[in-house]
């Protein structure tokens, strides 16, 4: 896997999966904190290379009295201090080509988000940063077609990609996970992960809030683990109800361990 250039990140000799985890959005310091902390104490016991995620900005909201986040630079500077105080790498979203090298100073992943994965100026701000880049596929795009964003970066002059499986539109309020997928992107040589939380969301409500069906998050993740996963996305918060975003489909943090210790017996059964 193309990740040991990432810096502060551990445990690659381990022959685990990597987890990329933490709130949707940056809500206050203390909720990320006691994130960051509480799921770095347990890959580090269960030996997991860990990649913090949280979003300082979210872009796309269904409504406008969505909450957004707390301010660009307040947002980043804390997904910063907890990558220097605890000593992990951390990741996050972006949605303009400006944004790509203002997140660049502050985080050591950059994302980019499903519904933007096919904006060629968006990929190449990224590529040019010279972070990591994790590319989400679009919940309408084949695990085929993301060979072109995998080259968009590439030809930019950076190798260090990922791919992310994330779900594909059945209908218009549900998504579905076609796993083969997974192997499908694993030819462009890049590590692939299984997003388990978004893929669990039912998009589109008329309510104008996104709803989510996180009882089968375990389902999603065991799967993507017995068909070779190389990393796991989820989004896990300590009262998925209060959060201020994607909360219907979050784990919760306390059941964060068993998931783990669960999802490391089926890689070790099937490695």
């Amino acid at each position: 896997m193309s990740l040991k250039n990432i810096p502060n990140i551990k445990h690659l000799d381990s022959n685990s999966f990597f987890i990329i985890a933490g709130p949707c959005v940056v809500e206050t310091e203390e909720i990320c904190f006691e994130i960051a902390e509480k799921v770095k104490a347990v890959t580090e016991k269960l030996g997991i290379p860990y990649i913090f995620k949280a979003s300082y900005r979210k872009a796309n909201r269904s409504r406008l009295d969505s909450f957004t986040g707390i301010g660009d630079e307040k947002g980043l500077q804390i997904i910063q201090k907890i990558g220097r105080q605890l000593n992990i790498p951390t990741l996050t979203d972006i949605h303009t080509n400006e944004e790509a090298a203002l997140a660049a100073q502050y985080v050591d992943v950059l994302q980019i988000p499903a519904f933007l994965c096919r904006q060629t100026e968006l990929l190449i701000a990224a590529a040019e940063t010279g972070k990591h880049v994790n590319i989400k596929k679009g919940q309408f795009l084949s695990a085929e077609s993301m060979k072109f964003a995998v080259d968009k970066v590439r030809e930019s002059g950076n190798s260090n990609i990922m791919l992310t499986e994330r779900g594909t539109f059945l209908g218009y309020q549900d998504l579905v996970v076609d796993y083969r997928g997974i192997p499908e992107m694993q030819k462009n040589n890049v590590p692939v992960i299984m997003d388990i939380t978004h893929s669990l969301q039912t998009p589109n409500q008329t309510s104008g809030v996104t709803g989510g069906k996180p009882e089968l998050i375990a389902t999603i993740a065991k799967a993507a683990i017995a068909v070779g996963a190389d990393g796991i996305f989820l989004e896990t918060h300590p009262n998925p109800s209060k959060a201020k975003s994607d909360g219907a489909n979050m784990l919760h943090l306390d059941y964060f361990e068993k998931l783990m210790v669960d999802l490391l017996r089926i890689r070790k059964a099937v490695i």
